[in-house]
């Protein structure tokens, strides 16, 4: 790859040069999955730099894969409460009665409607995500969007829904 040609910056270079040392990093902290996802972001932000990075490019490079891996676990952890949230909320556990068979299902023609209403890529990825367990990573992939994006796209599709919760719990 042509970094000049690129247009990309004298730090997306070092970092280029020094990858496999960065994911190792990041590895060692217990990156896992995560440790590609964290590189891309690396780029993209290193390559958007237009000034030197001095005394050292590379442990700017250090402390920026550590923020972000931070920011990724920060993430995660925000990410895991409301799915425990959601999990507590949509217990399966009980047999509903005829009755409240026939409100679950004006509710859902609600909530699908109001889904619709967001976009179809909200929907798509609320769908694949919550319906199908397909995960968030592999949806972006499906989608081409980044994984910042697929999530920006469930926080819009969970307020709307909880939206129509406490409308619903009013009632």
């Amino acid at each position: 790859m042509d970094i000049e040609g690129a247009g990309s910056s004298r730090l997306a270079g070092v970092l280029l040069a020094n990858r496999a040392r960065l994911r190792a990093y990041l590895m060692a902290r217990g990156a896992g999955d995560i440790a590609e996802d964290i590189l891309q972001e690396m780029w993209i932000k290193a390559s958007s730099i237009d000034r030197d990075v001095e005394p050292s490019p590379l442990s700017y490079l250090f402390r920026m894969a550590e923020r972000l891996l931070l920011d990724a676990r920060r993430q995660g952890a925000r990410r895991s409460v409301r799915d425990a949230g959601w999990a507590e909320v949509n217990d399966r556990d009980q047999q509903p009665s005829a009755e409240q068979a026939l409100i679950a299902r004006q509710q859902v023609g609600i909530a699908s409607q109001r889904l619709r209403d967001l976009g179809p890529r909200v929907e798509h990825v609320f769908r694949r995500y919550r319906l199908e367990g397909a995960e968030q990573r592999v949806i972006a992939e499906e989608l081409g969007v980044s994984l910042s994006t697929v999530e920006k796209d469930l926080r819009k599709a969970y307020v709307a829904l909880l939206d129509i919760r406490s409308g619903l719990d009013a009632d």
